[in-house]
């Protein structure tokens, strides 16, 4: 922690998610008299994004199926719904006057949960249906969407990509997820201009594309990391070391939305209208480098056997395989799925200069030593001796089951550029 301030507000939250003063450069006007809405508002990110917006005096809404871990601070109010609902939708939008929505809720992004095919697709397309249907019967003027820069990759390498890249054809993603979030996004940025049903106006969108989230109190992938590192099973690296990937802070994300909203409206010329964004840190790195300070900083030791990333590619394959069959009897967490692998090995990052100069965007310098912290605080570091022994079995299971990978797979149709 590198305040006073920010220690207090982390501890009036109970721990589970720092709620910071607004990143340096937020000093843009204030609408006291506004209402936003933000969807998936119980998760890590939609909870900091709501705090970020009541600092700045609008009158926040988060809608979601579970309720924040945190108190809810004054001017926030928490309605519980499914975005799949259309009542549930058609309900939070007529109990409130909306002038902005911030499209956040989503479902597939990791681990299990991308093998869900169904719910995937209730919540990323028919959730972002339900949620335009109602902007525009509402007259809502502004939706930012909270996309993914996959909509774009889909293992190939990209360097310095910008925003006029064309779509990954539907049927080259290689995870639902990714697939669904594409459709989505094009539904967003095609309703820009669309005429309210009732009375005069027009929606104005946008979409961002941000890179993989980290921050304090990250429940979805730090934690599931710390896990790996912890049960042994964090043994090897892999992919060519030189291939580099992209991550973006919680409050730099923060930021980009709060930008985006304002580049919506009249005084700002609307110029983020139907425009999509990457967003992230600015900074390509290699993904196991990123993560070396918390591996090392809990005390345990950064893994220097590398593996080729094809034969990853097949262990994940297996793993995927072993979910099928055995998912509906004990539905465990995958180690790791085909498009995590990758994610993580394959070299994409994306220029941030249109963010920069339409939105003013400028990411803020961050490092893992907070979240090192944070998860010492929960007691996650290594305890001195008598662990190594714990960890023969994990060792044995993946030395197996990278054996099968390097005899079963068969390399796919699509070849990997690495």
């Amino acid at each position: 922690m590198k305040h006073a301030m920010e220690k207090a507000l982390y501890r009036a939250t109970g721990g589970q998610g720092l709620v910071v003063p607004l990143p340096s450069g937020m000093d843009s006007p204030r609408y006291p008299e506004e209402t936003v809405l933000v969807t998936g508002g119980g998760g890590y990110f939609g909870f900091r994004l709501g705090c970020a917006l009541n600092q700045r005096g609008l009158r926040v809404v988060l809608f979601d199926i579970s309720q924040p871990a945190q108190n809810l601070p004054e001017g926030i109010m928490f309605v519980r719904g499914d975005i799949r609902c259309l009542s549930d939708v058609e309900t939070v939008f007529q109990d409130n006057d909306i002038a902005c929505v911030f499209h956040i809720a989503s479902y597939g992004m990791s681990g299990r949960e991308q093998l869900n095919r169904t719910l995937i697709e209730e919540v990323n397309v028919g959730g972002t249906n339900n949620i335009l249907q109602a902007c525009l019967e509402r007259g809502v003027p502004r939706l930012v969407y909270t996309s993914t820069s996959n909509v774009i990759f889909g293992g190939q390498v990209i360097r310095n990509g910008d925003e006029s890249l064309p779509y990954l054809p539907l049927h080259l993603h290689p995870d639902h997820y990714s697939r669904t979030k594409s459709i989505a996004e094009k539904k967003v940025l095609e309703a820009n201009g669309l005429a309210f049903k009732q009375g005069n106006g027009v929606l104005r969108t946008c979409a961002l594309r941000p890179a993989g989230i980290y921050g304090t109190g990250e429940q979805r992938h730090l934690p599931r990391i710390v896990s790996y590192i912890e049960r042994g099973l964090f043994r090897f690296v892999y992919g060519d070391p030189d291939n580099l990937v992209e991550f973006v802070h919680v409050d730099n994300l923060v930021q980009a939305h709060i930008l985006a909203s304002e580049a919506l409206r009249a005084d700002k010329g609307h110029v983020a209208s139907g425009q999509p964004y990457f967003i992230s840190d600015g900074r390509p790195v290699n993904n196991f480098e990123f993560f070396r300070p918390l591996v090392e900083g809990l005390g345990y030791t950064f893994p220097s056997t590398r593996l080729p990333l094809t034969l990853i590619y097949g262990f994940a394959f297996l793993i995927e395989m072993a979910h099928f069959v055995l998912g509906r009897f004990y539905n465990f967490q995958p180690f790791l799925t085909r498009t995590e692998v990758y994610k993580t090995g394959v070299t994409h990052y994306f220029s941030l200069e249109k963010a920069k100069k339409e939105l003013g965007y400028e990411p803020q310098a961050f490092d893992l030593q907070e979240v090192v912290e944070w998860f010492k605080d929960r007691g996650h570091s290594r305890r001195s001796g008598g662990q190594d022994s714990e960890f023969i079995l994990w060792d044995g299971i993946l030395v197996l089951l990278l054996a099968l990978s390097l005899l079963t797979w068969l390399p796919p149709s699509t070849v990997l550029s690495v």
